[in-house]
C-alpha cells in the first residue's frame, strides 16, 4: 500500500493510524499547493484526479481517496489494534457518526480559515461562532469520557487531532482556550508515541 500525504494536512490522521497499527505502508509526500507533484516528480493529478490528500493506493485495481474511508480501511487491516469497533456493531455506526462530524463540520469550518480575505467581517464572525458551537459538542462529549468513543482510542480520535492540529500548526486565529476537556484531550493524543512519530516524519516537530 501507498499513502500519499502533504505535511500537516488531514492525511496526518491516516499517517498516525498507520504508525499506531504498525501497518506496512509506503509514505509518499505530495505538493498539493503549487506544483501538484509527488516528491518523486510524478504528476499527482494522474494518480488522484481529485488533487488532494490523503490518497491510499491499495493495489493496481483498488484505491481510496477520502479520509474517513481510508481510516476505516486501515483500521480494518489490523482489528486487534482496536482502532475501530467490529463491523455490524452499534458502536461501528457511532464511530462513523464521529468520522462524518469531523469531516463535514470541523474540517470544513476550520479549513475555511485558510482562505485569507474570503469572508466579510460579519461572515468571519459567523464562522467563529459556528465553530465554537461544534467545539462545545466535542468538549461536552469529553467531559466524562477519555476518548470520543469511550475508553478506547480510535480512528475518530486520530482524525479529530489531525484537523484540530491545523490551528497551532498553521497559526490559525482560532481560540479554543475555553474548551478545557478538549484541550486536555488534544494534549493527551499529542503525547502518544505513534502521533509523535508521524508528526516527526512529516516535519511538524521542532
Amino acid at each position: 500500500m501507498k499513502l500519499y500525504y502533504s505535511p500537516g494536512a488531514g492525511a496526518l490522521a491516516s499517517h498516525i493510524t498507520i504508525r499506531e497499527l504498525n501497518l506496512d505502508v509506503e509514505l509518499i509526500k505530495v505538493d498539493v499547493v503549487q506544483e501538484h507533484k509527488t516528491e518523486k516528480g510524478e504528476d499527482y493529478y494522474k494518480i488522484n484526479p481529485k488533487g488532494y490528500v490523503p490518497f491510499l493506493w491499495i493495489d493496481a485495481n483498488n484505491n481510496l481517496s477520502e479520509g474517513a474511508a481510508i481510516l476505516q480501511y486501515l483500521a480494518d487491516q489490523n482489528p486487534a489494534g482496536n482502532m475501530s469497533p467490529l463491523a455490524g456493531s452499534p458502536e461501528r455506526y457511532k464511530l462513523q457518526e464521529w468520522l462524518t462530524f469531523v469531516g463535514t463540520e470541523l474540517q470544513q469550518i476550520i479549513g475555511s480559515f485558510f482562505v485569507k480575505g474570503h469572508f466579510t467581517e460579519a461572515g468571519l464572525a459567523h464562522l467563529h461562532a459556528k465553530l465554537q458551537k461544534r467545539l462545545t459538542i466535542l468538549d461536552s462529549q469529553l467531559s466524562d469520557t477519555e476518548f470520543l468513543m469511550g475508553a478506547e482510542y480510535t480512528i475518530a480520535d486520530a482524525y479529530t487531532f489531525a484537523i484540530m492540529n491545523w490551528i497551532p500548526a498553521f497559526g490559525l486565529a482560532i481560540d479554543i482556550s475555553g474548551h478545557k476537556h478538549l484541550n486536555a484531550y488534544l494534549d493527551k493524543i499529542r503525547s502518544r508515541d505513534a502521533v509523535l512519530t508521524a508528526m516527526n516524519e512529516e516535519g511538524l516537530l521542532g
